[in-house]
């Protein structure tokens, strides 16, 4: 089963549920046991063993404790208690009290949710977490659906980080190929000159951060998006009435305390900021004996720089809540509540992590991989079929930096090989699928994360960013396409640009054509 074509059929078939069922963990058991059966040719006490292994190897393998999963999960749950904090001190009322003064309309507060997520650059766990502390006081003050939150965060996570050189992913890539350029004998490029020049060529991840834009500012809301939003700003129901238990929202828990103040909220906000970014810079500077920013974020231990600016925040959140005279007892009611908000986003990922190594085992990724090496292909449609290919394995895996670990170097050794003038566009299409792959898949580290931070159901934010997530791919679809054959990138670029805003002006007017159709039936 493993390497083959059944190696597609747990991903497939933990796809199929996730839509039909809209239940995430039923569906990722699913693919786990699925999986396990295949890997094992249906022997079912292989299969549980095999499970049991691939759980408890999330915590200890090869006789050491997984250090970094465990300060993953740990800063979630604090970041759960930061939450519980920063509610019941009051400084999320108060924060948006005063931002409701200065940001007056929804499209504002759309807008300056997207602001935010395109500063937050430095890394996609950090900016999915960060960005819905700051933004939801203000965006459930403008009736703006958790859902629409969450694609704001995930669409402006991922995509900024694959293109700032200054970021843990950035830092990544140029690593990767660095490592390429040496094992290929590619001198005609300096990793770091190399990872610059493919910035313009990444049309997916450029569409995407545009279309956050066009979306906040137009309020383009297409398909379910529409649904929630129009649910939430005339109702005011932020989230599904049928959706309860949401990871990273606390509901009406707390009353708010009504001495409350804006720093109460900023304050522990700025604190996790500069610890984490202080951290991941310390840790990268220890790790490499270097001071350069490259090769510090190259070696950062993100995980143990979340967890020690979680702590940190938390530290201050919880001086500034007791300083207001609280009783003490509040402090145990705290923990719990912000810890139990935080379980449904731990179950996802526990699954997600879970399916992403036995997906691995069975062979998936290299199954897709091997299509692209033997496949007897026209060198010129090489980028998008990489862009293409790419997209899948990250959709079937849940992982981008897995996709760039098996694709990366398959596109490098098949460019040397055929045409070496399309390397940067192939390596681009590369992490331009990957991205977009990742958006798609309800089983992204990411993607999770995105709908923790905003406090959305996890498969509402799946199903409503898929819309939106499909139109800049088909745009990068074209443009990696035209830059195989005319190798100009600004063309292919701005032809991407165009073909989207295209889409995007048709697809408003139909929306608008189809809901005065309805108005005018009433």
């Amino acid at each position: 089963m493993e390497g083959t074509i059944y190696s597609l059929i747990p991903a497939v078939i933990m796809l199929l549920l996730v839509i039909i069922t809209r239940n995430v963990l039923i569906s990722l058991g699913t693919g786990i046991i699925v999986g396990a059966l295949l890997i094992h040719n249906f022997n079912i006490l292989s299969s549980i063993t095999e499970i049991w292994e691939v759980f408890y190897t999330i915590f200890y393998a090869d006789g050491e404790w997984q250090i970094g999963n465990i300060f993953l999960l740990s800063f979630l749950i604090l970041l759960g208690i930061l939450t519980a904090f920063l509610q019941a001190s009051g400084g999320s009322r108060a924060f948006g009290d005063w931002m409701m003064k200065r940001v007056k309309t929804r499209t504002g507060a759309q807008v300056m949710t997207a602001v935010i997520g395109i500063i937050i650059f430095i890394d996609d766990y950090f900016n999915s977490l960060a960005v819905g502390q700051i933004a939801r006081p203000l965006t459930d003050r403008h009736r703006i659906s958790r859902a629409k939150l969450a694609y704001f965060i995930d669409s402006s996570s991922a995509p900024v980080t694959v293109l700032a050189p200054i970021s843990s992913w950035g830092a990544y890539i140029i690593g990767t190929l660095g490592t390429l350029f040496a094992a290929n004998e590619i001198t005609e490029y300096q990793p770091f000159e190399a990872f610059i020049q493919m910035i313009p060529l990444n049309f997916y991840a450029i569409s995407a951060i545009i279309l956050v834009f066009i979306v906040a500012y137009f309020h383009l809301d297409l398909g379910p998006m529409h649904t929630h939003e129009k649910r939430a700003e005339k109702d005011g129901e932020l989230l599904s009435p049928e959706q309860d238990n949401v990871a990273g929202d606390l509901g009406d828990v707390f009353d708010p305390h009504k001495d409350g103040k804006v720093y109460h909220l900023l304050v522990p906000i700025i604190v996790l900021f500069i610890v984490t970014i202080g951290s991941m810079y310390t840790t990268g500077v220890i790790e490499a004996s270097s001071y350069g920013l490259i090769d510090a974020f190259a070696n950062t231990n993100v995980n143990l720089s979340l967890i020690l600016g979680g702590l940190s925040s938390v530290i201050v959140a919880a001086v500034f809540y007791f300083s207001q005279r609280v009783p003490r007892s509040e402090f145990g009611k705290i923990l719990i509540e912000g810890t139990k908000t935080m379980m449904p986003a731990i179950n996802i990922l526990l699954l997600a992590w879970m399916i992403g190594s036995i997906i691995g085992s069975i062979g998936t990724g290299d199954y897709l991989a091997g299509l692209v090496e033997n496949a007897s292909i026209n060198v010129s449609l090489l980028p998008v079929i990489l862009f293409i290919i790419s997209a899948i394995m990250a959709l079937a895996t849940g992982t981008s930096w897995g996709t760039f670990g098996i694709m990366l170097p398959i596109a490098a050794n098949i460019m040397v090989n055929t045409d070496e003038s399309l390397l940067l566009p192939a390596l681009a299409a590369v992490l331009a699928g990957a991205v977009f792959g990742d958006h798609c898949s309800p089983i992204s580290d990411t993607t999770v994360l995105s709908s923790t931070g905003a406090g959305a159901n996890h498969i509402d934010h799946v199903l409503t960013q898929l819309p939106y997530a499909i139109i800049a791919a088909v745009s990068a679809i074209v443009g990696f396409t035209l830059v195989g054959y005319t190798h100009s990138t600004l063309l292919s670029l701005l032809v991407t640009i165009l073909l989207m805003s295209i889409i995007v002006i048709v697809l408003k007017k139909s929306v608008v054509d189809r809901r005065k159709e309805k108005t005018t039936m009433k």
